[in-house]
């Protein structure tokens, strides 16, 4: 069982910067990829970023690419999102999310399925003004 919380959410304009958190209650972190996704009034949950346990691999959507970052403290049981250049599109609320993968050879392949991911987080709403 893995319970996540995100912060460090909030009001920001465009072009400015954020970082969000995500604090992990996994005693074995490092088992779990972990990602982000995000959600807009009206819109499917779609996928942000997502990274392995040993950070050689990092995901990301094309409209992110370039201005987020994805990265993880595994002895802080932590992920972060760092975004930058943000812009109003990119309002929506953020989640966290922990994957229990057992095969890791075919994670490059599902790390941006909604029901790849196991355990989620409340969610944090980022708002990006013009």
């Amino acid at each position: 069982q893995v319970q996540l919380v995100e912060f460090g959410g909030g009001l920001v304009q465009a072009g400015g910067s954020l970082r969000l958190s995500c604090a992990a209650s996994a005693r074995t972190f490092s088992d779990y990829a972990m990602g982000w996704f995000r959600q807009a009034p009206g819109k499917e949950r779609e996928f942000v970023a997502a990274i392995n346990w040993s950070e050689t691999y990092t995901y990301y959507a094309e409209s992110v690419k370039g201005r987020f970052t994805i990265s993880r403290d595994n002895a802080k049981n932590m992920v972060f999102l760092q975004m930058n250049s943000l812009k109003p599109e990119d309002t929506a609320v953020y989640y966290c999310a922990a994957d229990s993968v057992s095969d890791w050879t075919v994670w490059p392949l599902r790390y941006s399925v909604r029901d790849e991911y196991d355990y989620w987080g409340q969610g944090t709403q980022v708002t990006v003004s013009s």
